[in-house]
């Protein structure tokens, strides 16, 4: 349900389960985990999902079992903010819950014009993972953070884009090929050049 296309200096990464919304079972994030603990090699890794859902977060059955408790959220998430190369997370629609916390961690994320974006964790009796609200408010300041996450708001593309939530909105049939223009650009400097304009850029959090 993790497919993953490792041919080239570009790494994409697909949740594929679309008919259950790609909500992430235990299993799943397990694997995501470890791809993006091995892609330090890498120059870009895309994130990206099947379907018309980039993911609708926990599986809610192994949610209810204890998988909306687990550090391995942020073990993923953590490792995707700490991948050398260019994150470029393509939201293929609506992002929700706890697997807002991989594409939080991306250094972009562009969106189809369809995507929502909610996280709806506390009526549900859960915190957020550790550091997603930290992440996010870097992105859209504290106010409209608590926005989502108290407020329990659905934000869309539009307003998410308006709010630097999201970087770009692109129409659906464009998403990969704009994510690899992305990439290009990246892979037509020195590496190292690259790498040290990441680090110049990441906050001292991250």
């Amino acid at each position: 349900m993790i497919e993953l296309d490792s041919t080239s200096d570009i790494w994409t990464v697909t949740i594929n389960r679309p008919e259950k919304a790609n909500s992430l079972t235990q299993a799943m994030l397990v694997e995501l985990a470890e791809v993006m603990e091995a892609a330090q090699a890498a120059r870009v890794v895309i994130l990206t999902g099947r379907g018309k859902v980039f993911s609708a977060g926990a599986d809610l059955e192994e949610a209810r079992a204890g998988l909306a408790k687990s550090d391995v959220w942020e073990r993923l998430s953590g490792a995707v903010a700490a991948l050398p190369g260019l994150s470029v997370a393509a939201l293929n629609g609506t992002l929700a819950g706890g697997a807002m916390g991989m594409a939080l961690a991306c250094d972009l994320r562009i969106a189809v014009p369809e995507a929502k974006f909610f996280y709806p964790v506390m009526k549900l009796g859960f915190l957020p993972q550790p550091s997603d609200p930290a992440r996010m408010a870097a992105l859209i300041g504290p106010a409209r953070t608590k926005l989502m996450l108290m407020g329990g708001q659905k934000i869309t593309a539009d307003e998410a884009l308006s709010i630097g939530l999201i970087d770009r909105v692109v129409e659906g049939e464009d998403l990969l090929a704009h994510a690899a223009d992305l990439a290009a650009h990246t892979l037509a400097a020195p590496p190292e050049i690259s790498r040290e304009i990441k680090r110049m850029c990441s906050p001292a959090w991250d």
